[in-house]
């Protein structure tokens, strides 16, 4: 029986990370570069320690661009195709499933906390989380298992008696590492990465195609 679900948040939740390829593929535009979905894939769903889409221009191309105005500038545009998105398709169900079963509900997420509160404040989900674990917690984000290893912790339940919902590699890969089950619910830009293979991952187009019973029974 599974006791706990622990949810990633961007991407998962609400799809923020199609939003921010496209504003800063559309930045780099502006200065004559293309930026490739899989150069780009190295920041999504952990730090931006790989590639940081925010400086390479000027540290990597040295290009004389105002790294400030380029910033906010790319915030803007994020800010913008942000208002054409919604909560993911069977995130609410699953939610008030796991409520309503008793589930322990957690989140765990690469992303610094002030980020996350401020879209569960918008979006009106805070109150589902008993654990909430981000970047501020730990040493190593995503595709490290320490986010999903604290918040195991924090719910008092074991890797078995978990399952993680995510929906880019870096994060299902954190999910395998802390000993968890996980169902990857790619979105626009994720589902065109690939995923390591593994008898503990479960993929579907979201999680309305994920009967909750089967998942809480531990039978999927």
């Amino acid at each position: 029986m599974i006791k706990a679900i622990i949810f990633d948040f961007d991407g998962t939740i609400i799809d923020t990370e199609t939003a921010w390829y496209h504003a800063f593929r559309d930045a780099y535009r502006e200065h004559g570069v293309e930026l490739t979905l899989e150069q780009y894939s190295g920041c999504i769903g952990t730090s931006l320690h790989t590639f940081n889409p925010y400086e390479y221009l000027m540290t990597d191309l040295k290009l004389p661009i105002d790294k400030d105005s380029f910033r906010d500038s790319v915030h803007d545009q994020h800010t913008a195709l942000m208002q054409a998105e919604q909560i993911r398709t069977g995130i609410v169900d699953y939610l008030n499933d796991a409520q309503e079963a008793g589930i322990k509900i957690g989140l765990a997420s690469s992303s610094p906390r002030a980020w996350i509160d401020k879209y569960l404040e918008q979006l009106e989900l805070g109150h589902y989380f008993e654990v909430i674990r981000t970047a501020d917690d730990v040493a190593q984000v995503k595709p490290n298992p320490e986010l999903y290893l604290q918040t195991l912790t924090a719910l008092g339940v074991e890797a078995n008696e978990a399952v993680a919902i995510e929906d880019s590699p870096n994060g299902a890969r954190a999910a395998l590492a802390a000993g968890m089950s996980c169902i990857i619910v790619p979105n626009t830009i994720t589902k065109s990465l690939p995923f390591d293979q593994s008898d503990r991952y479960y993929h579907a187009e979201s999680l309305s195609h994920i009967d909750f019973q089967l998942m809480a029974a531990g039978a999927l």
